[in-house]
């Protein structure tokens, strides 16, 4: 019982963690990324970048990756937009392996000294012979009682560990809104200058 409760205070201790940064990352992403393409628009890259700085959350780091390389080729930018992408999941999956675990193994914990508990009864039913009911009754209810605590934490344990599941995928998701949508607003805004360049130039 002792190791199923510090697992416990471990699942809690991950959990609450995991919820604060999953918090923090949170952003309005539509608003985030209408500010970009304003600040894009106006020319003032430095701006967007220093805005992606001050927004915490993995949303603005993948959009970063995109303007910092939107001089970049297609092919690279997205590249630079995907690696970007790629660490922020990764970062957000951390210590979710953690949850997973005790969700699994404290029911085996619980099994286990409650394969103990019992081995001890009947050791105590071969000395004493003629046990009475009621001592029975308490050995067998001693034995199934780190099962009863390997259930109570890995069941909570396990919904924790689904619910910041549904929160990463969230963020995913609103990552690779975001991503799409800049990396498009870059490319039709480079696109673009290159029409008038070779506007400028063919009247020159």
């Amino acid at each position: 019982m002792w190791l199923i409760l510090a697992l416990a205070l471990i699942a809690l201790a991950v959990f609450l963690e995991k919820v604060f940064h999953f918090h923090r990352a949170q952003i309005n992403a539509t608003d985030f990324v209408n500010g970009i393409r304003n600040s894009v628009k106006r020319g003032n890259l430095i701006e967007a970048i220093a805005l992606c700085d001050e927004t915490p959350g993995p949303v603005a780091q993948v959009v970063k990756a995109g303007i910092v390389n939107h001089d970049r080729s297609r092919d690279e930018m997205r590249e630079s937009m995907q690696d970007a992408g790629r660490t922020e999941v990764a970062r957000l999956e951390r210590r979710l392996v953690v949850l997973a675990t005790i969700a699994q193994i404290t029911p085996l914990i619980g099994f286990l000294g409650t394969v103990f508990g019992m081995i001890q009864m009947f050791k105590v039913i071969q000395e004493a012979q003629l046990p009475s009911p009621g001592q029975l009754a308490g050995g067998v209810w001693q034995a199934l009682y780190t099962t009863a605590g390997g259930l109570v934490v890995a069941v909570p344990t396990y919904i924790a560990y689904n619910y910041l599941v549904s929160r990463v995928q969230n963020l995913v998701l609103d990552m690779e809104k975001s991503a799409n949508e800049i990396a498009g607003f870059l490319m039709r805004r480079g696109e673009g200058r290159e029409q008038e360049n070779g506007t400028v130039a063919a009247l020159r």
